[in-house]
């Protein structure tokens, strides 16, 4: 089994009652970036985005917004 990192965007939204475009207004992230973080259509994380959601979400811990999972090999 290998492992991949994903962002826990729709949970976090879901939590806050926030919308993708709202975080993207609050956290000073490209909407089409949230969005491809939350569908895991990005290969590489961006920390600085990672920083500004947990900001804009008000989250101290990094292991509310990511969370290494295990996925089956293709």
């Amino acid at each position: 089994m290998t492992k991949k990192v994903v962002v826990k965007i729709t949970e976090l939204l879901k939590q806050s009652g926030m919308s993708l475009r709202e975080l993207s207004r609050l956290a000073d992230v490209r909407h089409a970036a949230l969005s491809e973080l939350s569908n895991g259509k990005r290969s590489n994380i961006n920390f600085a985005h990672i920083e500004k959601i947990a900001e804009a979400l008000s989250i101290s811990d990094i292991g509310e917004i990511l969370e290494l999972v295990e996925v089956g090999e293709d």
